[in-house]
């Protein structure tokens, strides 16, 4: 396997992989030379020797015909293009959530996983946690009735995770940093530290927010409830509360999405709403079922709230099971089996998160076509499934 994206979530995938034997990691790939420096080192370390080759460019990484598999998690904005590229040079991918910065981005990734037959995980992990698969198959089994309404909560605000929010002075780049690279197809921003690792999430240029963020967790287990992992909405509106555009974060910081899905099954997605409790709650005519990390489990019917599998007689409904997801993904690049998120699964988990956020800078209700994956009379709106890329770069 390759790393490509080696800092702070890159990081904590490559000791999951190396903690794996079935596999051997021989390259990383990093823009800043602190965290390639100490990717290597990691990896050295590991295997007792000097073998890890270290990369600058993804596509010399790609290159290389020796190497079966990647991993990726780079920020958003730096998604589709290495997906592409490694999909068309034969590499199986680990790669991040949310699939993509863009719906638009996110249909060509899917087009080229699938074209050249390649395996594909997602770092949605929740669904290899036995108690968010027992919440999902009671839902799927009727236990609840008939579904009615599925709350997602999602977290709000910003979160400093780099302890940069005051550095917010423009200053040059550090040498380390290969600031023209990193900036890629996004706009490329005057440098400001306070918008780059881990915070880059905060600003719509590089990341989407902590909609965006957290969508592919809790919205994926919706829908993995709601047996929706290949469809989607019909309509969604929203509201929320922004910094100003040009401000250094400016990821909207409150919302509240209210989508409708088929059999007249009302979603709200919601972050930094008291009402709305984080995680996912699927609410039938006959009961509730609410989960969350931490093996948060709470159920109405006292009867299933102890246990954490159906018994077999009511399991007539049985979903893709997973207790490590990394080894699922070596598993199946072995099988050529499909993952438990696949990469269309991983499309249409983050769908209601674009959608959404479009229906909020818009200001109006969006109508979807999630056969077509069009929006519906709205060409205004429907700009927005897409971006422009900076020059040298384009999606192809």
């Amino acid at each position: 396997m390759g790393m490509i994206g080696c800092g702070w979530q890159g990081g904590s995938n490559l000791n999951a992989f190396l903690n794996n034997p079935s596999t051997q990691v021989v390259a990383v790939c990093d823009l800043d030379a602190k965290h390639l420096a100490a990717a290597a080192e990691t990896v050295n370390r590991y295997y007792k020797n000097q073998d890890c080759k270290l990369y600058h460019d993804y596509r010399e990484l790609l290159a290389r015909t020796d190497i079966d598999a990647v991993m990726i998690a780079t920020p958003d904005h730096w998604h589709a293009l290495p997906v592409i590229e490694a999909a068309r040079r034969g590499k199986d991918i680990y790669g991040e959530k949310p699939l993509g910065r863009t719906i638009a981005e996110q249909q060509v990734m899917v087009k080229a996983v699938q074209k050249h037959q390649r395996i594909w995980q997602t770092g949605s992990w929740q669904r290899s946690e036995r108690h968010f698969h027992y919440a999902a198959e009671i839902v799927r089994n009727g236990l609840i009735g008939k579904l009615k309404r599925v709350e997602v909560g999602l977290p709000g605000g910003h979160a400093d995770f780099a302890n940069t929010k005051d550095k917010i002075t423009v200053i040059q780049p550090p040498k380390e940093l290969d600031y023209e690279f990193w900036s890629g197809p996004s706009e490329k921003l005057p440098y400001v530290e306070a918008r780059i690792h881990k915070n880059w999430r905060w600003n719509y240029n590089t990341g989407g927010g902590q909609l965006l963020d957290w969508v592919g967790h809790h919205c994926d287990i919706a829908h993995w409830g709601m047996d929706c992992d290949h469809s989607g909405p019909l309509e969604i509106e929203g509201q929320g509360e922004f910094p100003a555009k040009d401000a250094i974060w400016n990821t909207c910081t409150k919302y509240r999405l209210t989508a409708k899905y088929p059999n007249e099954v009302e979603m709200i997605i919601a972050g930094g709403h008291a009402d709305i409790r984080d995680g996912t709650k699927w609410i039938g005519t006959d009961g509730w079922v609410w989960v969350s990390r931490g093996n948060a489990l709470e159920i109405s019917n006292p009867e299933w709230a102890d246990r954490r599998r159906l018994p077999d007689d009511l399991r007539k409904v049985r979903l893709y099971e997973s207790q490590d997801h990394f080894g699922n993904f070596l598993q199946s690049v072995r099988s050529r089996k499909p993952t438990i998120t696949s990469v269309e699964i991983a499309h249409h988990s983050a769908i209601p998160g674009h959608l959404g956020l479009i229906a909020m800078l818009t200001g109006r209700k969006i109508k979807w076509d999630s056969r077509r994956e069009v929006i519906l009379e709205d060409a205004g709106a429907s700009q927005l499934l897409t971006r422009d890329y900076r020059r040298p770069w384009n999606l192809s």
